[in-house]
């Protein structure tokens, strides 16, 4: 397989190991910071390794809107594109178009939609998600799917299922013709070669070659809104397609927060427990450790990075808004048990003053530390997993 995962220890649903990437191998369970446009919004690529970040999220509807697909596979893909040697997922932009609501139209073929820059057309299909993906190169990709609004009537959300699960068998069929074709495929001695031209690599970067012969791993995607049965149905139906992991998705568009976990806890039962399970854009932190509890392996969220541009941290007493006019003299750490960078060197009230005056660092120092809190938790799950005893509630102070 081009991506497996490593069971290394369970305590009841939970399980702790590896993943195995052509980019590295990352430590389950694992949050995995969003890169939207490969970029962790206000952070760079070093403080992300300095944090032990080991996978990155990037999505397709935006990149391929800007700077195009073209353009970074002419780049040498992600990895090189962004200097980022570590493990990369992209998701199909299935989630994103479904966000546009009145600027796209759903058929059989595809999704035929404008972009939210400049409302130019753009078409995605099952088959473009995968040569956009592919063009990418990120260690796994996922099959495009149509992700169902909530609420919605029993008749649609079947349609909706049924779709999903024709377009993964198209998503399967063009990966299988296409794989061999991601950039990092066609390196050469180092370099990336481009019409015959050698392209020079990064400077300064040590890159970590993927084996001859590796490639992507396309992840099915499980849907069937919040019917529990459509979900089972949805789960053995796209288990018998074939694919080396499988994803949780269509929820938090709207649900209430217990029928996401009631949907979650149902639909790992029809998972297979050798594989990997991925839980597409969830949670807080509490929720994160909670999934990883019921035997989640992968999980991602934009929340720690957007939360913090909004003044919003993740303490181990809670949540805390840092623009809040008590702090402006509060001498204090944000959180004393936390050892992030952020709360080692500064205080709330130099935090609170660069929030209160729009400074750009109050961005980057917020989404460092809100990072790090998530980072923090599920290394703590980790080892409450392999110690012997799973977590039973809310998030290990740190």
């Amino acid at each position: 397989m081009p991506v497996r995962l490593q069971i290394e220890a369970t305590r009841g649903s939970a399980r702790a190991g590896k993943l195995i990437t052509p980019h590295g191998e990352v430590e389950t369970p694992v949050f995995m910071p969003v890169g939207t446009l490969a970029s962790v919004k206000g952070v760079s690529q070093d403080v992300l390794e300095e944090l032990d970040v080991q996978i990155l999220l990037g999505n397709t509807y935006h990149l391929c809107l800007r700077p195009g697909v073209e353009t970074i596979r002419q780049m040498g893909g992600l990895h090189r594109f962004m200097s980022w040697d570590r493990a990369i997922l992209t998701d199909s932009g299935g989630f994103q178009v479904f966000s546009l609501n009145d600027f796209r139209k759903v058929s059989e073929e595809g999704v035929a939609f404008r972009s939210h820059l400049d409302g130019s057309p753009h078409f995605l299909s099952p088959e473009k998600a995968m040569e956009a993906q592919i063009g990418l190169g990120a260690d796994i990709i996922m099959a495009f799917d149509e992700c169902t609004e909530y609420p919605a009537d029993a008749q649609r959300v079947r349609a909706s299922m049924e779709m999903t699960l024709r377009w993964a068998g198209r998503c399967k069929n063009y990966f299988e013709e296409h794989k061999h074709e991601v950039p990092w495929a066609r390196r050469e001695s180092g370099e990336l070669r481009s019409a015959g031209r050698p392209r020079a690599a990064v400077p300064t970067r040590a890159w970590a070659t993927p084996a001859v012969g590796a490639t992507q791993a396309l992840f099915g995607i499980v849907q069937g809104g919040m019917d529990p049965e459509l979900r089972r149905e949805s789960a053995g139906r796209i288990i018998d397609i074939g694919f080396p992991g499988y994803a949780i998705g269509g929820l938090s568009v709207g649900e209430p927060r217990e029928l996401t976990r009631d949907i979650v806890e149902s639909t790992l039962e029809h998972l297979p427990s050798n594989q990997a399970r991925y839980l597409m854009g969830v949670g807080t932190p509490e929720e994160i450790a909670q999934y990883a509890q019921s035997g989640v392996d992968m999980m991602d969220c934009v929340l720690p990075t957007r939360a913090a541009r909004h003044g919003l941290l993740f303490t181990s007493e809670g949540k805390l808004s840092i623009k809040q006019a008590k702090y402006a003299q509060d001498e204090s750490a944000l959180d004393a048990a936390c050892d992030c960078r952020v709360c080692q060197r500064y205080s709330r009230a130099y935090l609170r003053h660069l929030y209160a005056a729009n400074e750009l660092l109050a961005q980057v120092l917020n989404s460092v530390h809100n990072l790090h809190y998530y980072l923090a938790t599920m290394r703590t799950v980790r080892a409450w997993i392999r110690a012997g005893h799973a977590p039973t509630g809310g998030v290990a102070r740190m």
